[in-house]
């Protein structure tokens, strides 16, 4: 349990933060042996409006979406409809043969793309960059969006096809790079279940869990409890962000076309943590069971090979970690730059979304903020650095 001195810890690293404008609000929540041990709200979810962050405040998760994907990968593998050495292409066409950057050259992949290479970013696909690679992605993704509010946006599956003929940025297994690899995923979920993909979520993941606030979107009479999005103003203030980004409709406020599992959902604090304790029990929650415990086990301690390490250790702020299944992997808790637990998993968003569970200590850690490019903020790290000294041994 938490004593006063730690509480107020908390608290001035939070307020401090947004005092310096550093976020406009934020929801912490931590869970220990599934009893709550410590929630905190604190600032505005509109600043402008004096609108404060409330319990069931609804943020755009963007790259913590990821391990909800991966999840659904989870429940067909496990069901037996996909193998994970299967080639994408004998669902998605478009991934047929496919061309790899090596220095000014194109040349064909020595080997198909396969599931497990998405689920583990090996497979070759970026998000951007002045690679060719890079380049090719980032033309498909300006398409999507200027697609988005037209009399025929670009659907998942579309969109996934078409990416699949963009360059590679290396041959898939031989190295590890963020990407839209999750993307393809939520694509592939789509085709293997005959369902669109935000409807399979919604069928095996979300009611079952009763995340009745989590989805790809913000109906009408919800709208006034989603989260605005600030980005730095140059001057040491926030100011509003309004773009759409990596094919998101940023106002949330329409069912979209393309339903990205790399960055597309929303969802509240409350609701990401039934998906996070599901995980930590080993794969049911308050009698419901979503995956098998062996499943989990595997979902959740991922790992790369010494040659993919080298790209993934690169990422500094994640010494220490390995990973897998669309989630970072505790490895090895004295190479960090905090409080880590071994085996610990999770994984942040664009806008600073971040959830860890930690299964040696029984505990989920959800952070909500929503700012343009935070990921995994100093802040993220003080706190669990608190909680972490406090909560784990």
């Amino acid at each position: 349990m938490f004593k006063q001195a730690e509480m107020n810890q908390i608290k001035k690293a939070i307020s401090e933060s947004i005092k310096k404008n550093e976020i406009a609000g934020a929801n912490l929540l931590v869970i220990q042996s599934g009893e709550e041990l410590l929630y905190e709200e604190a600032g505005f979810a509109d600043k402008e409006e004096k609108r404060p962050i409330r319990r069931d405040s609804i943020f755009r998760l963007y790259s913590m979406s990821k391990p909800v994907t991966a999840a659904a990968v989870m429940i067909l593998m496990e069901r037996g409809e996909i193998d994970l050495f299967e080639p994408v292409s004998k669902y998605l066409p478009g991934f047929k043969n496919q061309m790899v950057e090596e220095g000014d050259n194109l040349v064909p992949v020595q080997r198909e793309m396969t599931i497990k290479d998405l689920l583990s970013m090996t497979s070759g696909l970026v998000y951007g960059g002045n690679s060719k690679a890079g380049k090719d992605t980032e033309a498909l993704f300006q398409e999507i969006d200027q697609r988005l509010f037209s009399a025929s946006p670009m659907g998942t599956v579309e969109a996934m096809n078409k990416l699949g003929q963009c360059t590679l940025a290396f041959q898939p297994g031989a190295a590890w790079e963020y990407g839209t690899s999750a993307d393809v995923l939520g694509a592939l979920v789509e085709v293997i279940s005959g369902m669109r993909f935000g409807e399979f979520l919604s069928t095996e993941i979300f009611q079952p869990l009763g995340m009745e606030d989590t989805g790809f979107w913000v109906p009408e009479e919800k709208r006034d409890r989603l989260v605005k999005t600030y980005e730095e103003d140059g001057q040491g203030g926030l100011k509003c962000y309004s773009g759409n980004h990596l094919g998101i409709i940023q106002r949330m406020d329409q069912d979209p076309a393309f339903e990205s599992g790399g960055a597309g959902l929303v969802s509240t604090v409350d609701d990401y943590s039934k998906f996070a304790g599901m995980l930590l029990q080993g794969g049911s929650f308050n009698g419901v069971r979503i995956l098998k415990s062996r499943t989990v086990n595997y979902f959740t301690s991922g790992s790369l090979t010494e040659e993919q390490q080298k790209n993934f250790t690169s990422w500094h702020t994640l010494c220490g970690y390995s990973y897998g299944n669309l989630m970072r992997v505790a490895k090895d808790c004295s190479k960090g730059g905090d409080l880590a637990s071994l085996g610990e998993y999770g994984w942040d968003g664009w806008l600073g979304a971040y959830f860890c569970n930690c299964p040696k200590d029984d505990l989920v850690f959800l952070f909500m903020i929503q700012k343009t490019n935070a990921g995994t903020t100093n802040l993220t790290r003080k706190l669990r650095n608190i909680v972490f000294s406090t909560c784990c041994n």
